[in-house]
């Protein structure tokens, strides 16, 4: 096992890197980097990350990325993301999922097997341990669940199409899914009322309303671009309603945050049982829950009558790193991977 090896996750919103050393997890974080702002977004975050998380023996890269509308298709994300990141890591090997560890100048060659696969390293990571349960991941912008059965993924999809139709993956998050994509309508002064269909108020502000939302969770701007504060949210929720905020009280605003909150936690539950309906775990399944949204991944073990199980307890992991580790969890799981992988396993590495 290498000293210190440092695990990066390229996703289309945030950089997320974790350091671990002597199989440690000793240090994680998570810096802005809007994709849809171009490619320099990623530069400037790899930039800042490495400052903060110093040298290492060994770089690991997963990334969701090359989603971006940035780029003209995953090829050209998978191909773009994984040059910029080898001019800031070194020595770098690429996940690959499924085909394990490559090095950069083959990601050409594997990226039906890069794309999008931080899942892959999350779940393996869980596997490992050789038990069985449902794995839950959600982020700010979507949610991960996938079945590990004896210490094997027996995942139904590995292509964003593939989960996306299995319910593996869920594209709904803690902050920045837009309300408007949560449900059709909403209950408002006793009338189902429609929503607007606006980018005016995103689950952020669902889950400040609530006070349901962690310290640092939401590092993006607001849909409005004016602060995060709980009036400002209800201003913004307001919108979605067609009213302004003043129309209603605040008991009124957090009844109608209830609601969506409920809504979301209905799409997950619904995922959920689609992909336990395969049969591939017992009843009494643990769900493994990671992400900024273990508070809802914790409901939703409770309404699948599961026991729950944090991510954070199969790492060694220092104390006050725990909880960015479980909002990194697929950075965090690479670089334990990566920290055990033999260089004359690594093909090209």
């Amino acid at each position: 096992m290498l000293g210190a090896v440092i695990g990066w996750d390229i996703g289309g919103a945030h950089l997320k890197a974790a350091r671990v050393e002597n199989g440690r997890v000793v240090k994680a974080v998570q810096i802005p980097s809007p994709l849809r702002l171009g490619v320099a977004s990623v530069d400037d975050a790899l930039a800042q990350a490495t400052a903060l998380m110093g040298i290492a023996e060994r770089h690991a890269v997963t990334m969701t990325g090359e989603l971006a509308d940035t780029f003209q298709g995953r090829r050209e994300g998978v191909e773009v993301l994984s040059a910029v990141a080898a001019r800031h890591l070194s020595p770098l090997m690429l996940y690959a999922g499924r085909a394990g560890f490559i090095a950069p100048q083959h990601a050409s060659e594997h990226v039906a097997d890069i794309a999008s696969a931080n899942w892959h390293a999350s779940t393996a990571f869980v596997a490992q341990a050789g038990g069985t349960a449902l794995f839950a991941d959600m982020g700010s912008t979507t949610t991960d669940l996938v079945p590990v059965r004896d210490g094997a993924i027996v995942a139904g999809g590995y292509t964003d199409a593939e989960r996306l139709a299995a319910g593996e993956l869920v594209y709904t998050g803690l902050v920045r899914s837009p309300v408007m994509t949560i449900a059709r309508h909403a209950p408002v002064t006793g009338q189902w009322t429609p929503l607007v269909n606006e980018h005016f108020a995103t689950m952020a502000d669902v889950h400040r309303i609530l006070g349901a939302l962690p310290a640092d969770a939401d590092q993006m701007t607001t849909a409005d671009g004016r602060d995060k504060t709980r009036g400002s949210s209800r201003a913004r929720l307001a919108r979605i309603v067609g009213r302004d905020a003043a129309d209603l009280d605040d008991a009124a605003w957090l009844e109608l945050a209830r609601w969506f909150a409920e809504a979301q936690m209905r799409t997950v539950t619904d995922a959920a049982m689609l992909v336990l309906s395969r049969g591939h775990l017992p009843a009494d399944a643990a769900v493994v829950g990671a992400g900024i949204g273990e508070t809802v991944l914790h409901e939703l073990a409770r309404r699948l009558g599961r026991p729950y199980v944090s991510f954070v307890s199969f790492l060694d992991v220092a104390p006050d790193t725990a909880r960015w580790a479980s909002h990194c969890a697929p950075a965090a799981a690479l670089a334990v991977l990566a920290s055990q992988a033999e260089p004359n396993r690594l093909p090209g590495v």
